[in-house]
């Protein structure tokens, strides 16, 4: 647990270099280690920082009058001084990405490299709406009852390749999501990041899934369009959960990218 000024948040730390800060998605049973530990044995080389934001995995569950992604946001850049780190680069997931954009926007000076893997916060003026994704996800997380087949028919909306939708995969998150339940509202109360996409200076780069269905690949454009320096990679026969999914190509774009390198010859943006 690491101080984050007003609560900790539950932070795991791994590594020795630059400083990473990895950010995760929100949904049933998510938390840091349960986005992101099918990628960190790639970034042993790097000084990681992986935080439960505010409301998941073993942080507190505070109330805010705060949009969610202005008040995660805050938390993991206090999060980041706990340990020393001044600057970073940051990777967020969804719901993470967001969070990651924001403190982009809002500490300028805190950022090296930005990664955002299919970034909530940027949401198109005719949502709602709903993808099917976002419907399933906020629908099981206002159940009174969650049920393990709602959780599996989740788990398969995330991944494009359903072999990978495993019982044991389906049976961790299930589980998870009982023990942890947040009472989150409709995605209007995260945030909307639009009106501030041309404060982030740091280089960016947007990682996506061809397949989304949780935040479409359509939303990407107001991303490209509004943020100075950045690019887009999009992996195609993939889903949500492109970090999981896709983590060989995942773990190697980012990697490429926090060197400074090019993400790929075919990057788009």
């Amino acid at each position: 647990m690491v101080d984050a000024g007003d609560a900790e948040l539950a932070c795991t730390a791994f590594g020795a270099g630059s400083p990473v800060l990895w950010l995760h998605g929100s949904g049933p049973g998510a938390a840091g280690m349960s986005n992101f530990r099918a990628n960190l044995s790639a970034f042993g080389d790097y000084r990681n920082l992986v935080v439960d934001l505010p409301w998941w995995g073993r942080s507190p569950r505070p109330g805010t009058d705060d949009p969610l992604l202005v008040h995660a946001a805050e938390r993991a850049c206090r999060a980041m001084e706990a340990p020393g780190i001044e600057r970073a680069h940051l990777v967020g997931n969804s719901y993470g990405g967001g969070v990651t954009m924001r403190i982009a926007m809002a500490h300028r000076d805190r950022v090296d490299r930005l990664v955002l893997t299919a970034p909530g916060g940027v949401l198109p003026a005719d949502a709602p709406p709903w993808p099917v994704g976002f419907d399933h996800l906020f629908g099981y997380m206002a159940a009174g009852k969650p049920s393990r087949e709602a959780m599996a028919g989740l788990v398969r909306l995330m991944m494009y390749d359903q072999a990978l939708a495993t019982d044991a995969l389906i049976d961790e998150r299930y589980e998870s999501s009982l023990r942890v339940r947040p009472e989150l509202p409709i995605p209007r109360k995260f945030g909307d990041l639009t009106p501030g996409l041309a404060r982030i200076g740091a280089p960016t780069l947007l990682v996506w899934g061809r397949e989304d269905q949780t935040v479409p690949l359509t939303w990407a454009s107001t991303i490209l369009a509004g943020v100075p320096d950045a690019e887009l990679r999009v992996l195609p026969h993939c889903r949500h959960w492109v970090q999981y999914e896709r983590a060989p190509e995942s773990n190697h774009i980012v990697r490429e990218f926090l060197q400074g390198g090019a993400a790929a010859a075919t990057s788009e943006g």
